[in-house]
């Protein structure tokens, strides 16, 4: 080969691979085509903006996410969430979920329930719609909640978890639920637990003042409450 055809040569292999190079950094700016499928099977899905940042997980019960706040990850204080959608702010945190379950135990008992939640910023969810069923008694609501302004103290929350069920879990229950560490409810419209029709109105301090129900068997009533909870007047149909 004389050396005019090897600069010849050299000169192809030099402009051919110019050319990939041009080709593939086009490629990397140019967004990927969009997929068609008919149908697929996943386990997990992440949503993420541009940035990264999470948007929304989808995901059965094994790949269920723990929380998230700030795109920091850490468990999740009652374990595995199931299957389900979770929602995340603009920010990569938790701001709500949609989450089904259902399944006859060993005992034959059968447990279940479908949730609907939309959380307050940095807190837990402050509006619900759910269902649940355990051993035949069934209940299912829209509920409202208080939630405080600081927020929520995920620390507290993995230790009460984990604490073993008896006396000290109780008194230490009691205890948030009475400084309304993690909130309050304040509103409650929905089916009970013994089959009753129930709206209950609570304070700011999570404390009932006015429930209005109606019984299996048709009996209606509004009750106004004090603090304690006593009655201070029951109107029924009957009253005069």
């Amino acid at each position: 080969m004389n050396a005019n055809r090897l600069l010849a040569l050299y000169s192809g292999v030099l402009t051919a691979a110019a050319a990939v190079a041009v080709a593939t950094s086009a490629g990397a700016d140019t967004p990927p085509a969009k997929a068609v499928f008919d149908e697929i099977d996943v386990k997990r899905i992440n949503v993420r903006e541009d940035d990264g940042t999470i948007r929304m997980i989808v995901s059965n019960t094994s790949r269920s996410p723990g929380i998230i706040m700030h795109g920091k990850e850490r468990p999740h204080p009652s374990g595995n969430r199931g299957a389900g959608i979770i929602f995340y702010n603009n920010e990569g945190s938790e701001n709500g979920g949609l989450t089904f379950s259902g399944q006859k135990g060993p005992d034959g008992k059968i447990s279940g329930g479908g949730h609907l939640s939309f959380d307050q910023y940095e807190q837990d969810q402050v509006i619900q719609l759910t269902q649940n069923e355990y051993n035949g008694r069934r209940w299912a609501a829209m509920v409202v909640n208080d939630r405080p302004d600081a927020a929520l103290d995920f620390d507290m929350a993995e230790r009460l978890s984990k604490m073993p069920d008896g006396p000290e879990k109780t008194a230490a229950l009691q205890k948030v639920q009475a400084d309304g560490t993690f909130g309050r409810q304040r509103l409650y419209v929905g089916k009970t637990r013994d089959r009753e029709s129930a709206v209950m109105l609570n304070d700011a301090m999570g404390r009932p003042r006015i429930l209005m129900k109606v019984t299996p068997d048709g009996k209606a009533s509004i009750d106004f409450l004090d603090d304690k909870g006593g009655v201070i007047r029951s109107v029924t149909p009957d009253a005069k």
